[in-house]
């Protein structure tokens, strides 16, 4: 079997994605790979697709319980022999499990990290005979990234101890240049391949408005995507609960996800999620990582995240299958102060020293001023995300809420110089509320007791909307004409170059929204062609009936997207049914004959389709 006759009569696809072949063809000349690709970008073809030509097992590194069953799931249903081994098998099932690894059962096997430190796992998989060792989620080898774990650290441990050192592929989709190298260090990886496959999603449309009542304006969003599966992430346990609440009163079938919950209710959620029993999950960042659920349409992030790495990852959840899909945050600047604390307390790695702790915490902080500037930029989302990742945008997007708002410049050095004017009076001392309360000539009790209505920067942007004097705040912190302490309590300060603009050597523009936005293009639900909606629901009725039976979520049955693509090409037999997107050989065994006489049945109902 080639490559192309894997991908085509295992995972139903005629042509690699961007970046796949390249990768495909370095791993199975031998050579290791780190590959950069987003959310929805493929990675996993690029290593099941070589463990069916290897010999031997392909053991695939993954922190994530649910990816494991999902994807172990979706090669079952695809006729590939796989199996997982983590903390959800009893004693027993895992003894089974490493069994039939040692027997040769198996071409893939997912596993824990934690897993690789044990002499059963590592006995098992000599037995097997290991030609290529995949680490998803790379970035946890780094203590740098987003998400460190240690127990990554092990896996250059087990690579080391088998007999004959495998070709070992690293698999991201979020990593900087130094985490990159992080990850080339930590895994050892011999002279690899290094890809990015560029980080643009073009089918998924951003988002961010700061409104006055979150909860009011998610129900507003949420009623124009009725009956559309998304998730809600919040900052907080209690967040979660109260949002989850709101929703399923209002009647929304929706279910809550944190680490507070018992497992048993935890894994309810989840199941429930994947298998569209209910469309909304509201939870923490602990839900979502490696659920590949494809027909996630929208993200709505009710808090912003810690850092861009972990908005892009978690927003990239929806649109996996290429559908258009909606990503909105909803900022307020208490959402900064609530990240600045979790930062604060939060408890570094016990394997970093003193210093070492101490940089992380001033990499936190960094990246939190920079998921700031994005929920408060001006200019095109989509180029400030692609340009934090180092790629380089042609252009603004026009599929993004700043694109489509709509701007125009406007010289604000004026403002800008009596705001900074107002933080050197205030001895640099204070936050971002109390300087723009000074400058609108505020009544309140903390701004007479400290004497600040005697400065004689007191009251002077009174006629500005608190909206506007923000506004040129966040200017100066962008442009680092002002920023803000690291610390529990960050107070705003001048910086070298905040000289230049109170001598008037250098103007300070700001970009203010049109009077009137322009029109938005509509966003499609991603459904199929409107003569084919009819069919397109009679097909997902029928692949709710078969994934019941196989008691897999929906679409590990088939995709939305192999759905649209059916209702598109109305296959009338076998041959005409694998040309359909998704469709490999055991998905036509297994489901074709069903699946083509619904098409037929609907055909000779609706002949006017």
């Amino acid at each position: 079997m080639t490559k192309l006759e894997a991908l085509k009569h295992v995972f139903g696809h005629s042509a690699f994605r961007p970046g796949q072949e390249q990768i495909v063809d370095h791993l199975l000349a031998g050579g290791d790979a780190l590959c950069v690709m987003p959310t929805g970008a493929g990675k996993s073809v690029c290593y099941q697709v070589p463990a069916l030509l290897m010999p031997g097992v392909t053991v695939v590194v993954s922190p994530l319980i649910s990816l494991m069953k999902d994807q172990v799931g979706a090669l079952t249903q695809a006729g590939v022999a796989a199996a997982f081994i983590n903390s959800s098998l009893t004693p027993a099932q895992c003894a089974k499990a490493l069994d039939g690894v040692a027997a040769g059962k198996y071409r893939i096997v997912y596993a824990a990290p934690e897993r690789l430190e044990t002499q059963s796992f590592l006995d098992a998989a000599v037995r097997a005979g290991v030609s290529m060792v995949a680490v998803n989620e790379a970035h946890c080898v780094s203590q740098w990234g987003q998400d460190f774990r240690p127990s990554y650290l092990k896996i250059r441990g087990f690579i080391a101890a088998l007999p004959q050192r495998p070709v070992v592929a690293a698999f991201t989709a979020t990593a900087t240049r130094e985490v990159r190298e992080d990850i080339l260090h930590s895994l050892g990886l011999c002279d690899p391949l290094e890809i990015t496959t560029g980080f643009d999603r073009p089918n998924l449309w951003f988002g961010v408005c700061a409104p006055r009542d979150k909860k009011a304006e998610l129900l507003r969003r949420l009623d124009g995507w009725r009956g559309r599966s998304g998730i809600v992430y919040c900052a907080t346990r209690k967040t979660v609960d109260e949002v989850c609440a709101l929703l399923c009163e209002r009647g929304y079938a929706a279910a809550r996800y944190h680490a507070g919950l018992t497992d048993e209710e935890r894994r309810r959620s989840q199941d429930d999620f994947l298998c569209d029993r209910v469309t909304v999950m509201v939870a923490t960042n602990a839900f979502g990582m490696g659920i590949d659920k494809s027909n996630v349409s929208f993200v709505v992030h009710y808090n912003m995240p810690k850092d861009v790495e972990s908005y892009y990852q978690e927003a990239g959840r929806a649109g996996r299958d290429g559908s258009p899909a909606e990503c909105l945050l909803l900022y307020a600047p208490q959402d900064v102060h609530t990240n600045r604390f979790l930062i604060e307390h939060g408890e570094a790695p016990a394997e970093l020293d003193e210093a070492q702790s101490a940089a992380l915490r001033e990499r936190e902080y960094e990246r939190l001023r920079q998921m700031t500037f994005y929920a408060t930029t001006t200019e095109c989302l989509r180029v400030f995300l692609l340009r934090y990742f180092g790629e380089r945008a042609h252009g603004a997007c026009g599929n993004c809420s700043n694109c489509e708002q709509g701007f125009e410049e406007r010289d604000a050095t004026r403002e800008a110089q009596m705001i900074l004017s107002c933080i050197a009076r205030m001895g640099q001392r204070y936050g971002a509320k109390l300087v723009v309360d000074v400058l609108r000539g505020s009544r309140a009790e903390r701004v007479t007791s400290l004497g600040f209505d005697r400065l004689s920067t007191y009251g002077l942007l009174k006629d500005e909307p608190e909206a506007e004097v923000r506004r040129v705040l966040d200017a100066l912190l962008a442009s680092g004409d002002a920023k803000l302490t690291d610390s529990e309590y960050p107070v705003l300060a001048l910086t070298p170059s905040s000289g230049e603009v109170l001598r008037g050597e250098r103007a300070v523009t700001v970009r203010v929204p049109l009077a009137k936005s322009r029109a938005a293009k509509k966003r499609g639900k991603g459904s199929a062609s409107p003569a084919d909606e009819g069919l397109f629901g009679a097909l997902r009725a029928l692949r709710a009936q078969c994934a019941a039976a196989a008691h897999v979520p929906a679409y590990v049955v088939f995709t939305d997207a192999a759905l649209r693509d059916m209702a598109a090409k109305k296959p009338r037999n076998e041959d005409e049914f694998l040309e359909v997107s998704g469709v490999g050989d055991a998905k036509l065994r297994r489901y074709g004959r069903k699946f083509l006489d619904c098409i037929a049945q609907y055909e000779r109902e609706h002949p006017e389709s």
